[in-house]
């Protein structure tokens, strides 16, 4: 055999299906580095300003203080955004009269209970990002990899049947070539398998960690929108939390559905 054999002699080769194949590995795996890299370094920030942020909130003196750190942080991780839609929750019930809306029905305390999760479900949707493809590309690249095997084997042995000539030499190096597509689809799935089990176990933890949070938060924030006269402190704590956070910008006036927190 005259010609060399290799990657390249298989591409030189190929035909419209096997092309297709190789297009979409390669779009499977520019996605999956491409969200392996980004996402890797949005968590990794994400949770050196969550951890900057819970230092600041469990040493601030008071919630005023906690609402000020708020304003002047800039992009919001999901700790200080779920207490802005606490705050948020506090500035609707401190200018609510009567319950006008569904989302308005109920006590005080379970408003601000649904207000937190909001919240945390707005930051686990925007941690799922990505998830869904990088799961596709894991648990398909392998058979994508393995149809365009299948399909080169097959024009290799067609392609030795009409030359005549089926020795081990004439049949290894064509079949060898197709067994290219195999290690590529494994190439595209294994890096997109670990990232992905590593991206649910990072959002795991934080949802537990935000979860005990909100715990903590819905704590302090409805202690002051109850009315018993030894909580008096606490309400007006609260008071002045809202009126420094709308002052700063932290709690913009009330959206055009009355229920809905500030996003």
């Amino acid at each position: 055999m005259n010609e060399s054999l290799g990657f390249a002699h298989f591409l030189a080769q190929a035909d419209g299906v096997a092309r297709f194949v190789l297009g979409l590995l390669l779009f499977g795996s520019i996605g999956s580095w491409y969200l392996i890299l980004t996402k890797g370094v949005h968590i990794y920030r994400s949770n050196r300003r969550s951890q900057r942020f819970l230092d600041a909130f469990w040493e601030a003196p008071n919630l005023e203080a906690v609402a000020a750190k708020i304003r002047t942080d800039g992009t919001p991780e999901p700790f200080s955004h779920l207490l802005h839609h606490g705050f948020a929750a506090i500035e609707h019930l401190s200018r609510r009269e009567h319950a006008a809306h569904l989302i308005d029905a109920g006590a005080p305390d379970e408003m601000l209970m649904r207000a937190l999760k909001r919240a945390i479900e707005e930051d686990k949707t925007r941690m799922e990002f990505g998830q869904t493809f990088l799961a596709t590309v894991a648990s398909s690249a392998p058979f994508v990899g393995l149809f365009g095997t299948v399909w080169g084997i097959y024009h290799a042995l067609v392609a030795i049947g009409l030359s005549g000539q089926g020795t081990l030499d004439k049949v290894a190096g064509p079949v060898g070539e197709a067994l290219i597509m195999t290690g590529i689809g494994l190439a595209v799935a294994i890096p997109a398998a670990i990232a992905y089990n590593a991206f649910v176990r990072a959002n795991s933890n934080t949802l537990a960690r935000l979860n005990a949070f909100a715990y903590d938060v819905f704590n302090f924030l409805a202690t002051g929108i109850k009315a018993s006269p030894m909580r008096a402190d606490a309400r007006a704590t609260s008071e002045r939390v809202v009126a420094l956070a709308r002052a700063q910008g932290v709690v913009g006036e009330p959206p055009a559905h009355p229920g809905l927190a500030v996003r």
